[in-house]
């Protein structure tokens, strides 16, 4: 099996930027969601997609956003595709897609079999599901908070969508996440970071070189 694409979300300063790529990432995710700690404005998203050029792929997390702040991160990061962490219907990812031409990711929040099911509505309307970790009903975030599900939920996953895993992957698990889930990409933020929104190069690089032990 080949090793599995790595996605380091929450990229917010050149030095985490530099990390990941520096440890191979394939893709560097920008969050476009204010109440984030991790939130990047279009000026620091250009400058971000500017230092890394073509080195690493620019994905943009947004949280049921309107067109116009989808469009202006799209510009200033140079995004290569968006992924959706919201309520986003699959008739909202068709649309976006077909508006800005990019690839789109859906997040699903996972706690239960029927939250696999889900990612079936989604098969002509998304490019990739990602499967997250479920947040309590009253958190502040829908992600990044280093949560995880049962993988063995992912046993029913029956649909032929690309897909990926998120939530509660650390440097220590992702090997382990991805034996048992022969996932085919990875994703982590708070799972590389010494502090909320604070990156640490070395939790970057043990994460990528874990992920491709298998």
């Amino acid at each position: 099996m080949a090793p599995p694409l790595i996605k380091i979300c929450g990229i917010a300063t050149p030095e985490a930027l530099d990390a990941a790529i520096h440890s191979r990432a394939d893709f560097a995710g920008f969050v476009f969601f204010p109440p984030s700690p991790r939130h990047v404005d279009a000026h620091a998203a250009a400058a971000l997609a500017a230092r890394g050029g073509g080195a690493i792929g620019r994905v943009g997390l947004f949280v049921d956003a309107d067109d116009g702040l989808i469009a202006e991160s799209v510009q200033a990061g140079r995004l290569n595709a968006l992924q959706l962490h919201g309520e986003e219907t699959p008739e909202r990812a068709a649309e976006l897609r077909s508006r800005f031409g990019l690839p789109v990711w859906k997040a699903l929040p996972v706690a239960a079999h029927a939250d696999i099911d889900r990612a079936a509505a989604y098969r002509d309307a998304a490019d990739l599901i990602l499967f997250d970790a479920k947040t309590p009903k009253d958190a502040a975030l829908p992600g990044g908070m280093g949560l995880r599900f049962d993988w063995s939920l992912l046993a029913a996953y029956r649909e032929k969508m690309a897909w990926g895993l998120a939530g509660g992957l650390t440097p220590a698990n992702v090997a382990q996440a991805i034996a048992q889930t022969g996932a085919p990409l990875v994703d982590t933020s708070s799972g590389v970071e010494s502090a909320p929104g604070v990156k640490d190069p070395a939790k970057i690089a043990a994460f990528c070189a874990a992920a491709r032990s298998g």
